[in-house]
């Protein structure tokens, strides 16, 4: 496991007493909740919870967790950290399924929500780890911003891992937040980054509760867009974010997510246009034209490439169609193609041929073209 001091503090950082912060109590509303949902996690909760510990917040602070039929010795942990927690003035709150199933991440978060009392939630995984300034820096933004999710900055474990989606998560332009909705990468700010206020939380709407195989971060994240939420994150390294085999994120499938995206893309993009070009001939922009609903199937009006097979071909024929005669699509060179595009190729995977292509056509990203890749 990695050291706190490796996950953005000095070892010195890691390693002093934290002083006592002023206890919650009468007169003394708790500011922030860190909520925590455990689920056999005791490989990685001391860590997670000495993270909690170690916040240099001054103002209220309690911990809610809700551990969700844990098998292992998750619960011996949490109690011990809720005896060393509460020393520095931080109250735990612990909530438990008895059951002999797990009811999901969602019915988790949700579950600890419910049981805490903090005026911002600030959320946290169990398998990962806050840096000390978390908590104070989120309050500051969500204060200034009081609509939105609050993200973060992220350092990835193992640092091989994810690469691109790493890249990504942390180099969005604050534009970018709002617009990069639909791609295959999900929430533009990633859900333990999460911070945000309770009122605005419960007028969103609690997370789905589905349980295994539900994307209850993505629905949330396309919920709170939909009532007008904003997205902002802190440009600092806030999270060590662990990648490892066990996480909840691989029960769920490919096809879900992808239906997911579709429907929120018709809804929030394609309603409104009534033309447009699916920049990707191959695999993935047909798999999106088979995707859309009839009427928006009518809207495209041609693909674009660069393979030269694919443009000599002239168009693209769908073949599932049960109108007669079967529609043909054009298949155009890009440079040929009409704006707007939604674009079906994956960024930062052709050492930026891809990118160079698309910054010739001066296009404005939001109006004349949409990612989803």
């Amino acid at each position: 496991m990695a050291e706190a001091g490796r996950a953005g503090g000095s070892p010195a950082a890691a390693r002093r007493p934290v002083p006592p912060r002023p206890p919650a109590g009468r007169g003394r509303a708790v500011q922030v909740s860190v909520i925590v949902p455990v689920h056999n996690s005791e490989c990685w909760l001391d860590e997670c919870l000495k993270s909690v510990w170690e916040q240099d917040f001054k103002e209220t602070m309690e911990l809610s967790v809700f551990n969700d039929a844990s098998k292992d010795g998750s619960a011996e942990i949490i109690e011990k950290w809720k005896i060393k927690l509460e020393d520095a003035g931080v109250p735990v709150i612990i909530g438990s399924n008895d059951s002999s199933q797990p009811r999901g991440v969602g019915f988790a978060k949700n579950q600890a929500v419910i049981q805490s009392s903090g005026t911002y939630l600030c959320f946290l995984d169990s398998d990962d780890v806050m840096m000390p300034q978390r908590v104070r820096l989120q309050h500051e933004a969500a204060i200034q911003h009081p609509n939105s999710i609050i993200g973060c900055q992220v350092r990835r474990e193992p640092l091989e891992s994810t690469e691109r989606y790493t890249r990504w998560i942390n180099n969005l332009t604050d534009e970018q937040l709002l617009i990069q909705v639909f791609t295959s990468h999900g929430p533009t700010v990633i859900m333990p980054t999460w911070f945000c206020s309770r009122e605005w939380f419960f007028h969103v709407g609690k997370f789905d509760e589905g349980g295994k195989g539900v994307p209850e971060d993505l629905l949330f994240f396309y919920k709170h867009i939909q009532k007008g939420g904003e997205v902002f994150r802190v440009n600092h390294c806030l999270l060590l974010y662990r990648y490892h085999p066990q996480a909840a994120t691989h029960s769920v499938l490919e096809g879900t997510i992808w239906n997911h995206r579709v429907r929120f893309l018709e809804e929030r993009v394609l309603s409104s246009w009534t033309s447009f070009t699916i920049w990707n001939a191959g695999k993935q922009g047909k798999k999106l034209y088979r995707s859309l609903s009839p009427a928006n199937r009518k809207k495209v009006t041609a693909f674009c490439d660069v393979d030269e097979k694919k443009i000599t071909k002239g168009f693209y024929t769908y073949e599932e169609s049960e109108e007669r005669p079967k529609p043909k699509i054009p298949i155009h060179h890009f440079r040929d193609a009409t704006p707007p595009f939604i674009i079906c190729v994956k960024l930062d995977l052709t050492d930026g041929a891809f990118e160079t292509n698309l910054n010739m056509l001066n296009l404005k990203e939001g109006m004349d073209y949409y990612h989803f890749n």
